[in-house]
């Protein structure tokens, strides 16, 4: 739910002005219904091609590195960053030639609680049906939410809880804007770690506001 809540206060604040593209995993593009209204309200597919695209355009586009293993991680480590090892956004900044602005928020994994990330349930069905392939996913989550209690969800079926969200946009990290470096491997890590250290101490300044331990 923090993307959506994200992606709403931006268009608040800017309106038409600026155009926001979120990005979206394949199977939630793929999904009837929602894929349309999300190319309607201007997401684009996770993809290098889209995401340039936009940059060139002179849009903004948000990215969510860690994706399924983010979005579906267990609700104990609701206030940890994890951005899955993930290292394209980095180069895609390098290529595009702008700086990367990240963003911390909490709150999110609030609003339905992940007892379970699925990674069994996953890799057991992959075994049989090829899933991970299909999915582009390695996550079954077993979700304890509304209205259907506990289930296994491969696109959200649960109504939100209601939660505070906390998001803050921080400063801005500077890439170096030569395409080659988008291939030195210890520059792109060490952007990475950069990005990544600065969303925990965000998530963590955002968390020591909450007033209680859920919903707060």
């Amino acid at each position: 739910m923090d993307a959506w809540t994200f992606v709403y206060a931006w268009w608040r604040r800017f309106g038409t002005e600026r155009v926001l593209h979120p990005t979206a995993h394949d199977v939630l593009m793929a999904t009837p219904g929602l894929g349309d209204y999300f190319r309607q309200a201007g997401v684009i597919p996770a993809s290098r091609e889209g995401v340039t695209a936009a940059l060139n355009a002179g849009c903004d586009v948000i990215i969510w590195p860690g994706g399924e293993v983010d979005a579906m991680r267990n609700w104990r480590r609701r206030d940890e960053a994890v951005l899955g090892g993930r290292h394209g956004f980095v180069r895609q900044a390098i290529r595009s030639g702008v700086p990367i602005v990240p963003v911390a928020s909490v709150g999110g994994h609030d609003t339905a609680f992940i007892l379970s990330e699925g990674r069994w349930i996953a890799n057991g069905l992959d075994r049989v049906s090829g899933l991970k392939a299909k999915l582009r996913g390695s996550r079954l989550p077993i979700v304890l939410g509304v209205p259907f209690g506990l289930t296994i969800e491969t696109i959200p079926t649960h109504l939100p809880l209601p939660a505070k969200i906390r998001t803050e946009l921080l400063d801005p990290i500077e890439v170096d804007k030569d395409p080659e470096r988008a291939g030195d491997h210890p520059y792109v890590d060490a952007i990475y770690r950069e990005v990544e250290s600065a969303i925990q101490q965000g998530m963590d300044r955002l968390a020591k506001q909450r007033r209680f331990p859920i919903f707060g």
